[in-house]
């Protein structure tokens, strides 16, 4: 099994930062896509960035690019979100995936391994 930790949520003004850590621990060897999700109350959960294991092929949706940057450091099996111009609409729980397979895929049911999520809070 794979455990996975998120950290680095808040609340924050629109047009702040955060940044988000997703720490994974247990058999790590047995994953491989990493990606973040968010879910805000009432909607489906949304793909917001993906990263290949040797981190050389990343994947942001539309509604995130340019202000969303997803990076990783395989030494200490971490996986980080930078989210730069934050805007009121990307109030959500955020949630670190990972995958048996080194596809990014946008589907949440592609993903194996869920942390339990953090809030991000952002006021106007």
């Amino acid at each position: 099994q794979v455990q996975l930790v998120e950290s680095g949520g808040g609340l924050v003004q629109a047009g702040d930062s955060l940044r988000l850590s997703c720490a994974a621990s247990g058999r790590t060897f047995t994953i491989y896509a990493r990606s973040w999700f968010r879910q805000a109350p009432g909607k489906e959960r949304e793909f917001v960035a993906g990263i290949s294991w040797n981190g050389r092929h990343t994947e942001v949706p539309d509604s995130v690019m340019g202000r969303f940057t997803i990076s990783k450091d395989n030494a200490n099996n971490a996986v980080y979100l930078q989210m730069d111009t934050l805007k009121p609409e990307d109030t959500a729980t955020y949630f670190c995936a990972a995958s048996t397979s080194d596809t990014i895929d946008i589907s949440a049911d592609r993903y194996a391994y869920w942390g339990h999520g953090t809030q991000v809070t952002v006021s106007s």
